[in-house]
């Protein structure tokens, strides 16, 4: 079964998702970061090409020629071509067929209608038995 982890109080919730891309990459997994606004999927594809200041996350969209051979991949529409381990949330929805995913990644921004977007999201995973671990974005900058 997927398991499910929400990242909160995110003071940028496209840093926190090159940070979980660059995560995912390190550890050999493949990412797919569902994007249904373009605006958002092309934010998240400009600055992945500038995450880390130091180095490169190798990422396309899903429909590019070369996404099989592609560890982090962008995607706006609901399903993807390829195998991947993780998925990563943008949405203010559930997105469709998470279930198929090792992981499922939210991330929640502070602000109070991302808030609330997730906290529905998070009882439709509980009401149906995901595992979900809570990371309190706010906890890591104060060093708890």
């Amino acid at each position: 079964m997927t398991s499910v982890d929400f990242y909160f109080n995110a003071a940028d919730k496209l840093q926190v998702t090159c940070r979980l891309a660059g995560k995912a990459l390190a550890s050999g997994k493949r990412l797919v970061i569902y994007a249904p606004q373009a605006d958002t999927a092309q934010h998240i594809d400009r600055l992945l090409w500038t995450w880390p200041a130091t180095g490169f996350v190798p990422h396309c969209r899903a429909e590019d020629a070369l996404a099989a051979q592609t560890p982090v991949l962008i995607c706006a529409e609901a399903g993807t071509p390829v195998q991947c381990d993780i998925l990563l949330n943008l949405g203010q929805e559930t997105p469709p067929a998470f279930e198929r995913y090792e992981r499922l990644l939210e991330v929640v921004a502070r602000d109070d209608g991302d808030r609330q977007a997730a906290r529905e999201r998070y009882r439709f995973y509980r009401e149906r038995g995901y595992r979900i671990a809570d990371h309190d974005l706010d906890g890591e900058k104060r060093g708890e």
